[in-house]
């Protein structure tokens, strides 16, 4: 018979794990369905809250690396910044539909539907360096920290035109392009014009231009990468070795919550998929293409980490929980995935009783879209997803 004392050793033995456990918060891509997301988080940041009692808790005090791309590198850009997830809804609500300006037509039909300035205008108010009186850069202490115990760590994801690859850019400072003695150090860009870049959807807004030493390149958004989710890219930066951050794997150690902005398939209608012309085209696949690389970083998580919460891929490979390719003790983190899957049924019929369009610009959908994460969060986000009664 195990001894009294035995469940009490256990209960701290599992209080030690979580203290010690470095928690990566990975955002995806939106638009304007970033609100989702928002409501997804404030379940999160009070499931916090309470555990720790304190009502001011924010979760840059509980996750030690925020990943983002698009609107996801917003939020997470504000909640590196310190930000609580309500003052971000809040901004979302009262601002969001000027991050949506119209541009003038002449620039609607060349460069992008949006007015660039008014949304970088909006990013260079919001990150302000107090310290230097100037917007603030990717490698200001605010951000990376004043402390050791304080250090967390940023990762926007963008795509360079110019050079035609994906760019993870960290505020990690012993990482490569980071090094000081660079003419092109990546610490000495302005945040503004890194989330600009990141958020500059084709059609939607025109590239972005970011001097990079001697030379100028063009950015636009890191949706326009495999890295729409950027869970995956944020596990490698956090462990492999070529990155310099150095943390350990394992699911004892890491923790990786993911969170969408509420999935839509792309869909042709059988009509059109007998007659496809260069709009349908134009329509389909950008969508199909980004739905394709987030459903796929999603299952590479799986894969490599132990799923505890997620809904299912699909029909044949149900969520993944099992072992799967990796035993338990090869499991890389823990993974949590919160998304909210939307059929083209619920979509055709919210657009017929609302007259809303259901698009990632569509500003009218803000409380629409926070009502949608708040029920899904409280029917999906749990104390147990975080604090669990058995060790990871």
């Amino acid at each position: 018979m195990p001894s009294p004392a035995t469940p009490r050793r256990t209960e701290e033995a599992i209080h030690a794990a979580i203290a010690k456990m470095k928690r990566i918060l990975a955002l995806d891509g939106g638009g304007i369905r970033g609100v989702f997301s928002l409501t997804v988080l404030a379940k999160i940041e009070a499931i916090f809250r309470a555990e720790r009692g304190r009502r001011t808790l924010v979760l840059r005090e509980e996750f030690d690396f925020f990943a983002g791309t698009s609107t996801g590198a917003i939020i997470a850009s504000c909640l590196a910044w310190g930000m609580s997830v309500d003052e971000i809804l809040t901004l979302y609500r009262t601002r969001g539909r000027e991050m949506f300006t119209k541009a003038g037509w002449m620039d609607r039909y060349w460069t992008g539907l949006y007015d660039p300035r008014v949304i970088a205008r909006l990013f260079k108010d919001l990150f302000f360096d107090d310290e230097t009186q100037k917007p603030a850069l990717l490698g200001c202490r605010r951000l990376w920290g004043a402390t050791p115990a304080d250090q967390k760590h940023l990762l926007v994801v963008m795509r360079n035109a110019t050079a035609g690859s994906a760019w993870p850019v960290s505020n990690n400072p012993f990482s490569k392009y980071n090094d000081r003695a660079r003419a092109d150090c990546n610490l000495d860009l302005p945040l503004w014009k890194l989330l600009r870049a990141s958020t500059a959807a084709p059609v939607y807004f025109p590239p972005e231009e970011i001097r990079l030493g001697p030379r100028t390149d063009l950015f636009v958004d890191g949706g326009m990468t495999p890295y729409n989710n950027p869970a995956l890219i944020a596990v490698l930066m956090a462990t492999l070795p070529a990155y310099a951050i150095g943390w350990p794997a394992g699911r004892d150690v890491l923790q990786v919550v993911s969170v969408g902005t509420g999935t839509t398939r792309a869909q042709l209608t059988k009509q059109a998929a007998r007659n496809v012309n260069n709009t349908d085209v134009a329509q389909f696949i950008v969508p199909a293409l980004l739905g394709s690389a987030g459903n796929q970083q999603d299952l590479l998580c799986r894969v490599l980490g132990h799923c505890v919460f997620g809904a299912p891929i699909d029909r044949e490979l149900g969520a993944l929980a099992g072992d799967g390719l990796l035993a338990a003790t090869e499991k890389k983190f823990t993974y949590l995935r919160y998304n909210r899957a939307l059929t083209a049924a619920e979509i055709a019929e919210f657009e017929r009783s609302s007259g809303k369009k259901f698009s990632l610009d569509n500003t009218e959908l803000i409380e629409d879209l926070a009502a949608l994460g708040a029920a899904y969060a409280e029917a999906s986000v749990c104390r147990e997803h975080f604090f669990p009664s058995e060790p990871p």
